[in-house]
């Protein structure tokens, strides 16, 4: 029979029919799983592909949102800066209470995206959260409270963005 036929190698091994169907099932089901692996692989790579694309327009769209609500601030400001120069009879205190108005519309709009300030002025000195930049005497506070702030501190949600800049009580010296 031709399905009988010897293996080449020296030694006769003589397969039957079934062995043969067998061994071609098999190559068959093995040759399957491999254009499996093949295409399971191929779309691997594209979801990576994909998911590095879409991770990267993520970082560049990010700030799209809180950009869209600081359009309009910058347009007061600008209406604000255009008053101040023509003149516009705008006294100072309707000039003020313009710029007011925008910088409470931009604080909340910073409130919004997550941004908040960190209370320093009589606080406990935190050097997680504050920069001491001078010690002041003072009879006014315990030592080691702030007396003064010198800059505002932020943070965003949990992460310190930047420090608060403050001056620390120290007990004044005995004479």
């Amino acid at each position: 029979m031709a399905g009988d036929a010897p293996l080449s190698g020296g030694s006769e091994i003589a397969l039957t029919l079934e062995e043969m169907s067998a061994l071609r099932a098999k190559a068959a089901k093995a040759e399957e799983h491999w254009d499996t692996l093949l295409r399971t692989s191929a779309d691997f790579d594209n979801f990576k592909k994909r998911a590095a694309r879409e991770r990267q327009d993520a970082l560049r769209f990010a700030t799209e949102g809180m950009l869209e609500k600081l359009i309009p601030v910058i347009d007061n400001f600008e209406m604000a800066l255009l008053a101040a120069q023509q003149g516009q009879n705008a006294n100072s205190d309707s000039l003020r209470t313009g710029v007011n108005m925008i910088y409470q519309q931009l604080k909340s709009v910073l409130s919004d995206a997550g941004l908040t300030e960190i209370l320093a002025q009589g606080q406990v000195f935190d050097p997680n959260v504050h920069e001491a930049v001078s010690q002041e005497e003072t009879t006014d506070l315990p030592e080691g409270h702030v007396i003064k702030q010198l800059r505002k501190g932020y943070r965003l949600r949990d992460r310190l963005l930047r420090p608060a800049t403050v001056v620390v009580a120290k007990a004044p010296a005995q004479s």
